[in-house]
């Protein structure tokens, strides 16, 4: 007997775009001043957090568009509906941090060899608004970004123009006092680090999702363990845990049981179907109730030879 259990993840609904949509205004209505201001005040720093923002309006608008694409219903072409078009942002939004990066470098290494002058004045004011723009857009996309790598792709990018923006005004208050024009590029150096950081973190969860690795805070031993103790479940074999997206993710194993009726075994499948969702986050699974004596040995089963580990459930099966 198969069973199939689904929970629907948390919806984030209209409010969600709303306030990707508003950020994303506020951050391409301020990269035209930031750019300007980083022009005439000559300083690295603020064009660099510029051009940073332009990719931040790019990653907003990719994930809206995903997020949106997301919330399409499932098909006979996509039985598991658009849900990785957050994944797919996710990384391109990381890749796109990374080379950012380095372009930072380049920069900062070129001010290092021969550093120019910095209107300081204008580079901590300009600072000072883009610091308090990129916190509001940061905070209105904050909302869900710990259950969702889209979000929290464009959420780090955000946040990133936040620690960029305070770097400048500390630049800018060091270049006041001291009149050291390379804490420009120093500012910019450091900046470009954390961007990288972050990117590295989007990247590699995304890469496990893609994968279809199991999520990192689920420990499988204790999961089988737990599964062991549920009353009936005599083994458990074929065992896969793995993500569609960050909040979304499946399960699928075959559960030894006694030989019962299928109206018997239900309730067995219904206890599995609360723990896991309960315990481990897990809202869909496809569990196979099998009696004893046609479990093999393999906890996690070789997909590679699926013709020699195929089990047929006519004879195994719980029956009615």
């Amino acid at each position: 007997m198969a069973g199939h259990i689904h929970v629907h993840p948390h919806e984030h609904g209209g409010h969600t775009r709303f306030r990707l949509t508003l950020s994303l205004v506020l951050t391409f209505a301020f990269v035209i001043l930031e750019a300007l201001a980083g022009y005439f005040a000559n300083s690295l720093a603020l064009l660099t957090d510029a051009v940073h923002n332009i990719t931040d309006v790019a990653a907003l608008a990719l994930t809206w568009y995903a997020f949106r694409l997301a919330e399409q219903p499932a098909h006979a072409g996509k039985t598991f509906g658009y849900h990785r078009a957050g994944i797919l942002a996710a990384l391109i939004n990381s890749t796109s941090l990374a080379l950012i990066a380095a372009g930072i470098f380049y920069e900062a290494y070129q001010r290092f060899l021969a550093p120019s002058p910095v209107a300081a004045d204008i580079l901590m004011a300009v600072g000072a608004a883009a610091f308090g723009v990129n916190l509001t857009t940061a905070w209105l996309v904050s909302h869900g970004a710990h259950h969702d790598l889209n979000l929290r792709s464009a959420f780090l990018h955000l946040l990133g123009d936040v620690f960029s923006t305070l770097g400048a005004v500390l630049a800018g208050v060091g270049i006041w006092l001291t009149g050291l024009n390379w804490l420009d590029p120093l500012a910019s150096a450091l900046i470009g680090l954390l961007i990288l950081w972050n990117a590295w973190l989007i990247l590699r969860e995304t890469v496990g999702i893609l994968l279809e690795s199991t999520p990192r805070d689920i420990d499988m031993s204790a999961m089988v363990r737990d599964l062991m103790r549920v009353e009936g479940v005599r083994s458990i074999h074929d065992l896969h845990v793995w993500s569609i997206s960050q909040s979304l993710r499946i399960l699928s194993a075959h559960v030894v049981i006694d030989d019962m009726l299928i109206s018997q075994a239900a309730p067995i499948q219904r206890e599995i179907g609360r723990l896991i969702a309960q315990e481990y986050g897990i809202g869909h699974a496809t569990l196979q109730i099998e009696c004893e004596g046609c479990n093999p040995d393999a906890l996690y089963c070789d997909i590679t030879h699926g013709n020699r580990h195929h089990h047929s459930s006519d004879h195994c099966s719980a029956h009615s």
